[in-house]
């Protein structure tokens, strides 16, 4: 069983409020769900406006999948939407037997 994860750092754009923040948020999350089917979750910079880190996590029989997983959250989350800078993405991968 092989578990990868990635961590992106987001700029979001002309938010003035956690509650402008979280109508951002809300639906990218959604749709990293949907189409990675996936867990996902904001994970840091909970109390920053424009500022956001969002974890995607995957369990898959081959490490190769996970990867194809997580290039595929990438690749949403940099090119399906606009509303978000992706600053940065983080990865790991782990064997249940390491």
């Amino acid at each position: 069983m092989w578990i990868a994860w990635i961590e992106f750092d987001l700029l979001l754009g002309d938010v003035h409020s956690l509650k402008e923040k979280r109508s951002i948020l809300r639906p990218l999350l959604a749709d990293l769900s949907r189409r990675t089917e996936s867990a996902v979750a904001e994970v840091g910079a909970h109390d920053l406006h424009r500022r956001a880190t969002v974890g995607v996590s995957v369990v898959a029989a081959e490490p190769s999948h996970a990867q194809q997983v997580l290039d595929h959250a990438e690749r949403l989350v940099a090119e399906q939407h606009p509303e978000v800078t992706l600053l940065s993405a983080h990865r790991g991968l782990h064997s249940s037997e390491d």
